[in-house]
């Protein structure tokens, strides 16, 4: 039996004046909001520095799939290839595979199903296997209208195994337990695209660099967020309890040292949904990199370790970290976003971790239902009172799966009360083309 885990190429249109015109291209798999954006590269030419997210599901999946079926299990991931459809669907033909997975979240939907026909026509006795957030409203309309075998609903190592083993149709949620998580082989990375991923954010990376998780989940509900609703859990309204499962220090010590051995990565990015959940497990880990003796960087929020745990960061290593915020109007926090997040003593945070020498990236987000352009003008005025590095500021993707979608469907969700789906709410699958659509209104006289 032979299978591919396969993140297929994402190619939109060629963009700019004259001679001066980029392709724009899009990331899938790895990005918690797929999205397309004008790259360097082109087809059939990889051009280093564009950002380009490890795709961490697929990843696992594959590895874990051939290490318990020890079936011929191949993984591509055609983003990080900058490969052309032509090679693709030649390779496609060629190999003729008995199964192949592809994760699919709404922003690349109507894409990838039309991948999917394409697989078929050329290949018609390979079994398309769906994964990832659309699994979690669609599974029903894909199988009837598709030519697709199963759907797996979220993270998918056991769910890929139960597909060839004989499973057809939705495969529902099948979480790894965290020993399960701990004793599973280390994710899929070969020679040819290991260091090709690359995010520059937050300031400080020294490339090559590898993208980790040492956990996975998150307890919070931020409205929009999608892998804890849609992947490492199943909660589309915001209301069941969601968990963290954290990678032992001996497993994260044990990955880096594999990695950094095989592909001489020069520095770490853990990509964790939130890393600095739980003061030991960051502590935990500071061991690992202090003995490691790399540079760090990681996702984090404000307000979940002790404060004077962030200079146990610097000191054993780590540069720069982004924090979420979302936006910089409290309510906006409080009542849409349901963050629970102080601003204001996220505020003292990013003053400590400058005062430490570390770069911080804020990351915040706009056209969140029921947001004002006073709002959104708070946040504008929030970022330019503090030192940040670097922001990344974008409109609200509406990925299915995430409260937000649900809201869109319902009309009202208890636990969001002041988010609104009224006429002034924009819905928008991608980000960067929804704040492509903002950037003009919240220009300041």
């Amino acid at each position: 039996m032979k299978a591919l885990f396969s993140n297929p190429p994402w190619w939109v249109q060629k963009e700019g004046k004259f001679l001066r015109k980029h392709w724009r291209a899009g990331v899938r798999a790895g990005s918690r909001w797929p999205s397309t954006a004008q790259v360097k590269s082109k087809p059939g030419n990889f051009v280093f520095g564009d950002y380009l997210p490890y795709p961490f599901f697929m990843g696992y999946a594959a590895s874990y799939t051939k290490h318990v079926t020890k079936e011929d299990i191949r993984f591509r991931d055609s983003i990080a290839l900058r490969e052309s459809y032509k090679h693709y669907y030649q390779h496609i033909r060629k190999e003729a595979y008995d199964y192949i997975f592809i994760e699919i979240a709404t922003p690349s939907q109507e894409h990838d199903l039309a991948v999917i026909q394409k697989i078929h026509k050329l290949s018609p006795k390979t079994k398309v296997v769906i994964t990832g957030p659309i699994t979690t409203t669609q599974s029903e309309l894909l199988l009837t209208e598709f030519p697709v075998h199963a759907c797996i609903r979220g993270e998918y190592e056991k769910g890929s195994v139960r597909v060839l083993s004989g499973n057809d149709g939705i495969v529902d949620y099948d979480f790894l337990t965290i020993k399960e998580m701990n004793d599973a082989p280390f994710p899929y990375y070969d020679n040819l695209i290991a260091r090709r991923y690359f995010d520059y954010n937050p300031i400080g990376q020294i490339f090559p660099h590898a993208q980790i998780w040492t956990s996975r989940g998150c307890p919070f509900k931020c409205i929009f967020c999608v892998w804890p609703a849609t992947m490492t859990g199943s909660d589309p309204d915001g209301t069941k309890t969601r968990t963290v499962r954290h990678y032992s220090a001996d497993y994260v010590e044990a990955l880096l040292k594999d990695l950094i051995g095989r592909f001489g990565y020069k520095s770490i990015y853990f990509d964790d949904d939130t890393f600095n959940l739980g003061n030991k497990h960051v502590v935990d880990i500071c061991g690992v990199m202090r003995k490691l003796g790399i540079p760090w960087s990681a996702m984090c929020r404000a307000d979940t370790i002790k404060f004077e745990t962030w200079a146990l960061m610097k000191e054993s290593g780590c540069f720069g970290v982004k924090i979420g915020f979302e936006s910089g109007n409290q309510y906006v926090v409080n009542q849409i976003v349901n963050k629970h997040l102080n601003l204001e003593e996220a505020r003292l945070v990013v003053h400590e971790v400058k005062r430490l020498g570390m770069t911080v990236h804020g990351t915040f987000t706009y056209g969140l239902p029921g947001e004002t352009k006073e709002h959104m003008l708070d946040t504008k005025r929030f970022i330019a009172s503090l030192p940040f590095d670097s922001v990344q500021e974008s409109g609200t993707a509406e990925i299915e799966g995430t409260p937000l979608h649900t809201l869109r469907q319902t009309g009202h969700l208890t636990t969001y009360a002041g988010a609104n789906v009224d006429s002034s709410y924009h819905r928008e699958v991608d980000g960067n083309t929804k704040w492509q659509q903002l950037v003009n209104e919240l220009k300041q006289k």
